[in-house]
Parts: structure tokens; sequence; C-alpha cells
């Protein structure tokens, strides 16, 4: 006689062993596929993968022997690849199967499952993997054969390549809310009688009919429509955390078995309609947290108001132009240290391209006419021509700029708010123990209510969903106002500001209103060709405003070099050309150089210096009034000498905290030197030769007199042209977390007064599955309306005290006085 057939389940993918049991190193596995995804696995030491989650693979019974041969096709790679120099590439994949904690550790640990993978980062909101790799040991093919075979097979859609793809919701959504409301409606349907009437005997032997109705049409809404909140509850409990899910579906289940329990004993009607229409409407509250965590989508698209442009040219001309304009087919101008916004094809003969901002690698890759030059590249050296290939993706380019936030962005109110989530789900639990134990005692057919309810109408949501939304519609309302914030961290970080470090040249000064004075060797139309040749390649203020200065010609260059807070050199015609500070040039270094003063040296002979005259721009005095009113710590930082000291007195007192002759490490040591002080701070510069600060400072913001700029080192990208109204920008992020703080205290005063209600019985499940979701929609409009109010009123023009606040006319004088003389 057989012995009873047991059932197996699959070591691998928790699947039912069903014809056959394929035994390998004492475990079970239902096919080959998930065999040799467990051979792959512990052949490299990766079976933690199975300690993560219980059965957390997927099943695998393909064959991927010529299902990516088509990768192998170098047209096909180009549009698929994101970067690539030949030796490294970098690709992104949508993997559909992503679907657990377990995925995303196996997924980032690929590298140790081949060892041409460099890195690995998983997107679990959009089921994404980027991947970087090194060509010479693992192809792009390889690369998604690796990924099919450990059972994450890529959705590669040509048509969609390289285009963002909106985050949806879920098709099964949809279903469990149409089940949800169809059982619900039915189940209200039956139980008419139920609420017309305590007499039984009006509905006779249909009673008991439509309660087993009832409990049928609750079945699906148990087991399906509710399995979301079980395995979120379920998946919390493993590893030791209680989530807000967990007194959700302990409701659910209480409320489902003692329906259940009444309706079979003939004891009672049991509350099937509450069941279903709890679910109902906490489905329908899940369907508009998800549409809203869809448009808080940090990952965002900047077309509408992104500040970056380039110069595109046609003929002769050079126009800076948005980069939303740029077109394939377009040629743009890409000059020294600046981005190129999209693939192209270098038009040039040669260019040096720093792919830092893509992949980490600093050192430049030499590249040949014909070449394709990848986004978010960064030329070195001479000024390029590229023919843009594909259309620009901003969202690309902003994906670029938040990855490079190296820094610990957890700040204390999102701590608090962290951690008053965790803790709050404990206190509800509490309040449902002690609340069931006395309508036990009271009235024990009020205890399963009113626990469900406590259960179910207490909910954080509205606490968690306060900080984003409040700081993301900022972060709009700022954009709206030429103020570009890179993330929320950078608004929240902004309102905690006490200092403020100024970079001086280009930023306090204003550029568009220059006067450029030769003294020295009188200079020939030739050599003047040179000059305007070599700083044509710089984006420096004192490059740009030389190169406008000079009607000359130019020439072709080669070997231009530019050395951050020294200068430009490079080779006209044959000839060497050195433009910079006085020990740029090899000068005696104790010769006094004035103020704003670049030296020109021709094949080793220095022949004088152009002095730039720059006015402090309009409106500084009084910013700087109003920073000190509010008693913020200001420090200048200049690269040029004390020349100007006394002059920039009569803008910063005495016992302002000037400092010159600061090179680029020199101003990354002075902030790293004021937050050892315990100071919050920001810094305000150009992007060029303060990177390095602006990265280490709390915030940093570029500054730029064109959109052409674009530092991945800030936090912030700000048009010039509103630094007067940097306060304001302060003031309306300090109000913005104001706005967050009353939002909780609404969060907290909503769940006070629902769990108020249903300890005492007054609050029914369903009413409490309404309320829920209610709270969120009042936060969100309460943040958003506070934020835009506080928008109209902070643009008015703030006040200070007469004694700090310079007039219109004073300002002028002080601005002309401290113009830097001839």
């Amino acid at each position: 006689m057989e012995s009873q057939e047991q059932i197996v389940e699959c070591y691998h993918c928790g699947e039912i062993c069903e014809t056959t049991v394929i035994p390998f190193d004492n475990k079970p596995f239902c096919c080959e596929g998930c065999k040799t995804v467990y051979e792959i696995l512990s052949s490299n030491n990766l079976c933690e993968y199975y300690s993560i989650d219980n059965n957390p693979g997927i099943k695998n019974d393909k064959g991927f022997e010529e299902q990516f041969a088509y990768l192998e096709n170098n047209d096909i790679q180009k549009q698929l690849l994101t970067f690539t120099d030949g030796k490294t590439s970098k690709v992104i994949f949508h993997l559909p199967k992503i679907h657990c904690s377990s995925c995303i550790w196996l997924l980032e640990n690929l590298g140790r499952l081949n060892r041409g993978v460099l890195a690995s980062e998983v997107n679990f909101a959009k089921k994404e993997i980027t991947v970087s790799f090194k060509n010479e040991i693992v192809s792009l093919r390889q690369l998604a054969e690796l990924l099919a075979s450990i059972g994450y097979e890529p959705n590669i859609n040509m048509a969609s390549s390289g285009k963002d793809k909106p985050n949806a919701i879920p098709k099964s959504l949809y279903y469990k809310i149409g089940i949800a409301g169809f059982c619900f409606g039915n189940i209200m349907l039956l139980s008419f009688p139920e609420y017309l009437t305590d007499n039984n005997n009006i509905i006779g032997e249909y009673a008991q009919l439509f309660t087993y109705l009832n409990l049928v049409l609750a079945l699906p809404v148990f087991f399906y429509c509710s399995t979301d909140y079980f395995q979120s509850a379920y998946k919390s409990l493993k590893h030791g955390v209680v989530n807000i899910d967990f007194p959700i579906s302990l409701g659910i289940i209480i409320l489902f078995a003692r329906s259940a329990f009444e309706i079979l004993s003939q004891t009672g009607a049991g509350y099937m309609d509450s069941l279903a229409g709890l679910l109902f409407f906490l489905l329908i509250g899940k369907w508009f947290q998800t549409k809203t965590y869809e448009a808080l989508s940090f990952e965002r698209d900047y077309r509408s108001y992104f500040p970056l442009a380039v110069l595109k040219k046609v003929g002769k001309t050079e126009t800076p132009t948005p980069v939303n304009q740029i077109k394939i087919g377009d040629i743009l101008k890409i000059r020294n240290q600046e981005i190129i916004p999209t693939d192209s094809i270098l038009s040039s003969t040669a260019a040096s391209i720093d792919y830092s901002f893509v992949t980490g690698e600093s050192t430049p890759v030499y590249v040949e006419k014909g070449a394709f030059v990848y986004a978010g590249g960064k030329q070195v050296g001479n000024s390029i021509e590229v023919i843009v290939e594909k259309e620009v993706s901003q969202s690309y380019l902003t994906q670029l700029w938040n990855k490079r936030d190296e820094q610990d962005d957890t700040s204390l109110i999102t701590t608090i708010t962290d951690n008053a989530s965790k803790y709050f789900t404990f206190a509800i639990l509490g309040i449902a123990l002690i609340t069931g134990i006395y309508w036990y005692l009271v009235a024990p057919s009020l205890v399963f209510s009113t626990v469900t309810a406590v259960l179910i109408v207490a909910c954080p949501c509205a606490l968690a969903l306060a900080l984003p939304f409040a700081l993301g519609n900022s972060i709009r309302i700022l954009g709206k106002r030429f103020f570009y914030a890179k993330n929320t961290n950078a608004v929240e970080n902004l309102a905690a500001i006490d200092t403020i470090v100024f970079d001086k040249t280009g930023t306090l000064t204003d550029s568009s209103n220059v006067k450029v004075n030769y003294h020295g060797k009188e200079l020939s139309e030739e050599e003047l060709s040179y000059i305007k040749s070599i700083a044509e390649h710089s984006t420096h203020p004192l490059s740009r405003a030389i190169y406008s200065s000079l009607k000359a010609q130019t020439y072709k260059t080669d070997s231009v070099e530019e050395i951050p807070g020294k200068g430009l050199s490079g080779v006209v015609n044959g000839n060497t050309i050195k433009i910079g500070s006085i020990r740029f040039v090899g000068e005696d270094a104790q010769a006094k150089q004035r103020s704003s003063e670049v030296y020109i040296q021709i094949n080793g002979e220095t022949y004088g210096a152009y002095q730039i005259e720059r006015p402090y721009r309009t409106g500084i005095s009084n910013l700087i009034g109003q920073l000190k009113y509010r008693e913020m710590e200001i420090h200048i930082l200049s690269g040029d000498n004390e020349s100007e000291k006394e002059l920039l007195q009569q803008l910063f007192s005495q016992r302002e905290n000037l400092n010159f002759n600061c090179s680029p490490i020199d101003k990354l040591n002075y902030i790293k030197r004021l937050q050892e002080q315990g100071k919050k701070v920001l810094m305000v510069g150009d992007g060029l030769n303060d990177a390095g600060a602006l990265g280490q400072s709390d915030v940093g913001i570029a500054v730029s007199d064109d959109v052409n700029s674009f530092a991945p080192a800030c936090d912030v990208i700000m048009d010039v042209k509103k630094l007067p109204e940097l306060f304001q920008f302060i003031d309306f992020a300090k109000n913005s977390i104001k706005v967050v703080k009353a939002s909780f205290v609404l969060s907290i005063f909503y769940n006070t007064v629902g769990v108020a209600f249903a300890v005492q019985g007054l609050l029914t499940p369903v009413i409490a599955a309404i309320l829920m979701p209610l709270s969120s929609i009042s936060v969100v409009a309460f943040v958003t309306l506070a934020t835009n109010l506080i928008s109209r009123k902070n643009n008015r023009q703030y006040i200070i005290p007469r004694q700090r606040r310079l007039s219109d006319k004073q300002e002028k004088e002080t601005v002309t006085k401290v113009t830097i003389p001839a």
C-alpha cells in the first residue's frame, strides 16, 4: 500500500511540485530552472537571498539561448545604453518580476554573480535596475541572460527605450476596488431587512438565506481584496517591524471571523456589510494615496522650468537655448567645464570628456570626430561642437543631479516623522486592547465593532504625507520664482541655515555691467585675436568679460587647459597663450596685484593686464541688511587680494568675516571649519571655482548670469537676478517647515478625535474607513493652501530697521563707490 502523497513546495519559488520533485543539496525543486538558479546562488555564496524572505524566487523554466541575441546589434545597443566609453557601459532594465526585499538584495549583488558587473542599483517603485558593467568581461546580451537566468527577465521594449516611464497604478488595485464595491452594494441590498426592522419574522425563511449569501459575497472581499494588507503586515512582522497595515489587517480578520461565526452558528446576521464597506473605502483611500505619491514623485520632469540651456549654433550665430527646445540634428557648442545635455555625435576634431558625473570615474575620456558622446559628460579643454542625436531627457539629468548627493540627508524633522509613525502603531494597538477589555466587561456585543473602528480610524498616513507634500509644493512655488531646488531636503535644510557664505566674483558683482581696461605693452590685432580665442573657452566671469570686450576674430586653439582659481592656457597658431593671475603667468609672487586683474602672457613674455571694473549688484545692500536683522552670520570668500577690503567694508561692517586670496581648496576647508563649529552653512557661488565648497555646505546655491551653467555639486540653481530675494527664499523655507509642523498638529488632532469617538462605540468600522482617507485629503488640502498663501505674502518687500536699510539712492552711491577703480 502506497504511502499518502505529501505536498512538496519548491525551495526556490515556493510553488507545489506537481509532477516531479528534483532533489539537490537536500532541497526540493519543481523544475530544472529553479534548481539552476539555486546552484548559481549557492556557488557564489548568495544563499542569504533565501533568509530574507521564504521562497522568494521566481519560477524559471525557460531557455534564453537565443532570446537576447539581438542585443549584440550595435544599433540596438546604442538605443539601450545610457552610457559607454568602450570600456565601461551603463544600462537601465525594466524588471517586472521584482517583488520583495530579497529581489532587491540579490539584484544589488549582481557583481558577485559576474565580476564584470561594477555596480547595480534597484529602483523598486519603478521596478528598474541600473547596471554599470565592463564590456571586456560581460556583454549587454550576457547581462540580460544573467538576469533572466536568476528569474528576472528584462522587459525590453525598443519603442519606449530611453523614454520616461510613468508610475502607473497597478490594475489589480482597480480590480479590487471594483469587486469590493460590487460586493458591498449587494451585501447592503441583502441586509436591508436587518436595517429596517428588528423583527426577523417579516423576512421569515429568507433571513438565513440572505446571511449565507452575504457570507459568500464576503469571501472574495476577504481573500482577494484584503491580500495587500495581509501581505504587508506579514512581511513587516517577519522583519520584526509592526507597520500600519498590521492593525488594519487585524481589524479585518476580527470583523470577518466574528461575522462568519455568527452566520454559521445562526446566532446573528454578522457584519459583512461593514467588512465590505471597510475594504471598499480603504482601497479607495489607497488609490488616492497612490495618486498623491505619484504626483509627488521627486524624480519629476523638470521640463516646465528647469533652467539648463545650451549654446545652439545656427550658421555663425550662437544663441542660448533651453534644453527642452533642442531637436535632433541641432548643433550645440559646449565650452570648457560645461555639461553635455543629451546624447550627441562629436563634430569637432577631438574632445576630452569627463564622465565623473555619470560613472564616478574622473579620468577624462579622449574621443575623436564622429564619436558618440553621452548626456552628463563634461567637456574639459577646448570648446567643442556636437550634433544632437537624441532628444534631451531632463529627468535623466535630474536623476544624475540627485545621485551626486553623497551626504546624509536625514534631517531631524524627517527622523521625528519616521519615529512618530513607527510608535503610532504600537500606541493604537494598546488603545484597541484596552477598548476591547472595557467593552467586553460592559457590553460584549460591541467589542468587535469598537475595536475594529479604533484600529481603522487611527492612521499615520496623513502624518507621512505632510512633509513630502508641503515641501514638494514649496519646490514648485520656488521654481516659478527662478529658485530651482534639487529635492525636498534642500528646502528643509535651507530652513535651518544660520550662516551664509558668499563667493564674491560673479556672485556679488554684476558681470553684465563691466568695464574692461588694459594696461601694459601694446597688443597687435593678431595678439588680441589670440587672447580672445583662449578666453572663448572659459565660462569664468572675468574670461567672459575679456572675450566680450574684444572685437577681434577668433582662431582655432589647441591644448586648452583651465586651472580653477588660477587661469587659462592654450596654443593659438603655434603661440602659447596664458591669461590669469600674476602667479599663473609666472611673475614675481611678491608683486602687488590689484583686484580683478587678468594678466596676459604670450610665448613666455608678460605683456600686461586687463583690469575689470564690476559694480556690485543692485539690491545687495538691502539683502545684507535683511540677513543681519535675522542675526545670520555672514562670510565673504574671494579669490582676489585684499585691495578691495576697505571698499567691501562699506557693504559689510568691520565685524564681518572678509577672506581674500582663497583658492578652491581654501573655500572648501573654510566651510568645513564652520560646520565643525556647529554652524548650518549656506554657500552661494557661481559653481566654477567653488564647486567643492558648494558640495560641502549644508545647502549650496549656484547662481548664474545666464542659464548655460549647470553645477552638479549644488543643491539649488538660482537666477542671479533673484539674488537680492535670497532672504525671502530662506524665510519661505522656514515658513514651509512651520506648515509641516502645523499639519502634524492637524493630523494628531484628527486621530485623537477619531479614536475618542471610536473607543466610546460611537463610530462604526465603515465610517472609520471613510474618515481615514479623508484625513489625508484634509492634510494635503491644508499644506497646499497654506504654502500657496505664504508664497503670496512672501512676495512682498521685507521691511528692515532704518539704521540697517539703505535707500535706493544710498545703495546706488555705495555700489558706485565699491566699483573697482581703474
